[in-house]
């Protein structure tokens, strides 16, 4: 009996992952891309499908330019299992991504991966991290 407690009191103190967060910068980037809005949709759309995620809304903003540099560009794509958010800054060559995700369908590097060979960076930093909870008894 005092073994089978400490198996449970052990067992609800495991953390278990909820979800899967990605992001990273994209430097060096053609800054004629970054600014086209077009693209750049069909970009967010492509890592969905690449992630193996679902769109329930898109919310896509070009910014004005300013002293003769394009305006950037952020995609802001709802998810079943949560978001894909890309922001660029033409003039800067430079773009963030962020993807998080939950489920064990989902595969966030893989919609990463789409991204970063669409855009092309000449340098980019990758970051992941496993995001759940520690359940306390």
């Amino acid at each position: 009996m005092v073994r089978q407690t400490r198996a449970r009191e052990v067992q609800s103190q495991i953390r278990k992952i909820l979800g899967k967060h990605v992001y990273g910068n994209m430097y060096g980037l053609n800054d004629a891309q970054i600014a086209n809005i077009d693209f750049l949709t069909k970009t967010v759309l492509g890592s969905a499908k690449a992630g193996n995620m679902h769109i329930i809304e898109l919310v896509t903003k070009k910014f004005p330019g300013y002293n003769g540099i394009a305006g950037g560009v952020s995609i802001i794509a709802l998810i079943e299992e949560s978001h894909i958010a890309l922001h660029t800054w033409p003039g800067s060559s430079y773009a963030t991504v962020d993807i998080y995700s939950c489920g064990e369908r989902s595969k966030p590097e893989l919609a990463y991966k789409h991204i970063l060979d669409r855009l092309a960076p000449k340098k980019h930093k990758f970051f992941s991290a496993d995001r759940g909870n520690m359940t306390v008894s």
